[in-house]
């Protein structure tokens, strides 16, 4: 663990402690997965309190912990907004990818970690901030790349979001990670090897390093710099008992 990595486990311990001590609720900024899993792996022993972690909506990759004391008898909600950016003129418009939006935004001199996800469709990004800088980014973000844009806040307790995903099938030997992995992402096993051992897979939000992890139905897979996946499961066995498999890549 590096410095940076030290100083944030450091943070979110005296966020635990500070909800125990005051019998608060304490959030942290935005966390990614690497960050969602220096706080999963932290020492239960040096949590003073138990925590959940939520970005906004359900299978959001970049997420809040909410540190709880234990005697928590009322409804807590995490400091997140929802903003919608939309072009002034479509007719005008550039097709603008997530990198501009992010980018667009990051300009504006916010910090990575008060920004969530960012979802991007044909005809908005719909992007997660912490409430704090919900009004300055609305306020001050007219232009993303050559395009006017407008930014403004929409109710989140009523955001809804299904993703798209592309269905894909194949035979593995077993469920294991490496194996459902080259299902998705047809690639050499020495280079999905190099993936799971550079730590760059995370399912859940924790950090795997083993090839020979094994999956369970539901499991939600990242790897960094490739994508998203949904393990859906065994659809049946052949008779020479490999097993096939679904997976759905987040597109």
């Amino acid at each position: 663990m590096n410095k940076e990595e030290q100083m944030l486990q450091k943070r979110l311990i005296e966020l635990s402690e500070l909800s125990y001590r005051r019998d608060i609720v304490t959030f942290s900024d935005f966390l990614n997965l690497n960050e969602l899993n220096i706080l999963h792996t932290i020492p239960r022993d040096m949590l003073s309190s138990r925590y959940e972690t939520f970005g906004g909506y359900e299978p959001a990759e970049r997420q809040m912990a909410a540190f709880l004391p234990d005697a928590l008898y009322y409804e807590y909600r995490y400091p997140i907004s929802v903003i919608r950016i939309t072009p002034a003129n479509r007719k005008f418009a550039e097709d603008l990818t997530h990198r501009d939006f992010l980018g667009g935004i990051l300009h504006l001199g916010i910090e990575r970690s008060c920004l969530g996800d960012l979802l991007v469709d044909d005809s908005a990004c719909h992007v997660f901030v912490t409430e704090a800088m919900a009004d300055f980014i609305c306020e001050n973000l007219t232009r993303i790349r050559h395009t006017v844009v407008r930014a403004g806040k929409i109710d989140g307790a009523s955001f809804s979001y299904t993703p798209k995903l592309e269905t894909i099938r194949g035979t593995v030997a077993s469920v294991r990670l490496d194996s459902v992995l080259s299902v998705a992402f047809p690639m050499s096993r020495s280079r999905l090897t190099g993936l799971i051992e550079g730590g760059k897979v995370f399912v859940n939000g924790k950090l795997i390093t083993s090839n020979g992890y094994r999956l369970k139905e539901g499991d939600i897979i990242s790897v960094r710099g490739m994508g998203k996946l949904a393990y859906q499961g065994v659809l049946s066995e052949t008779k020479k008992g490999r097993q096939f498999v679904q997976v759905g890549k987040y597109i």
